[in-house]
């Protein structure tokens, strides 16, 4: 990109900006919102804010409200996130401060759907923390003896992401179930739907409330018994999920 916003020029040809697969639209509010298993009411007012007794309360995830029904991959990433939080007892509005400094740190619009804070960013999240007062039950880090470590619940979420390697390490897929269910959502792969080797959950899932078996349907789709029995786990709690 030249200074003046517009596109480089190599040897005469003009190319395009690299876009971040995080800035990719994925999702309306409401699916994201079933996909993670919360209501779509808690999911807007992270979005978007909200407005209680008078008062307005600003977006935790958006640099301002929208009102837009399109959620990005990394707003999508970055709910995921603040899920992990959900029943801790502490207003996740207390997050957005230190989610807006490092968003000026890391120069990304979507700080915690990236490898830096979990990773090589651990001091620097630390002293946003401690120059915004963040209550402990919702800490990205602490310090442990001369180490800065996960919170038990930042540590929950990233290993539920794998990040892409080159570049800044976004993240690249999202495992919902856990790193020990063969369940991931990649915003590449059947529209963001999640799947099991390529295939919908909901699909597997559909088949085996109608009255299939799982080796019925492992046979159909020729894939495994065990990712069957991965995908109708996943779908049976996403639907006893009340957030």
């Amino acid at each position: 990109m030249s200074a003046a916003g517009l596109p480089a020029r190599h040897d005469g040809v003009v190319t395009a900006p690299a876009v971040s697969i995080l800035q990719r639209p994925v999702y309306g509010v409401a699916e994201a919102a079933g996909l993670l298993g919360l209501r779509p009411d808690r999911t807007r007012a992270w979005l978007d804010g909200y407005e209680q007794r008078g008062v307005r309360y600003a977006p935790v995830i958006r640099e301002a409200s929208t009102g837009d029904d399109i959620v990005t991959w990394g707003e999508f990433v970055e709910l995921g996130y603040l899920r992990e939080y959900r029943r801790c007892g502490v207003p996740l509005q207390r997050l957005r401060p230190v989610i807006d400094e490092l968003r000026r740190e890391f120069a990304t619009p979507y700080p915690l759907a990236t490898a830096r804070p979990y990773v090589m960013g651990r001091e620097l999240v630390l002293e946003v923390q401690e120059r915004n007062d963040l209550p402990p039950a919702i800490a990205i880090v602490i310090r442990s003896g001369q180490q800065v470590m996960l919170t038990d619940v930042a540590n929950r979420f990233f290993r539920k992401v794998e990040f892409d390697p080159a570049g800044d390490g976004d993240v690249r897929r999202l495992h919902p179930a856990g790193p020990a269910s063969a369940v991931v959502i990649d915003p590449l792969v059947r529209f963001g739907r999640p799947t099991v080797d390529g295939v919908a959950t909901e699909r597997l899932w559909e088949l085996f409330d109608a009255g299939e078996t799982v080796d019925q349907i492992a046979h159909g789709y020729e894939i495994a018994p065990e990712l069957v029995r991965s995908a109708v786990a996943y779908e049976e709690q996403l639907r006893s999920l009340v957030a």
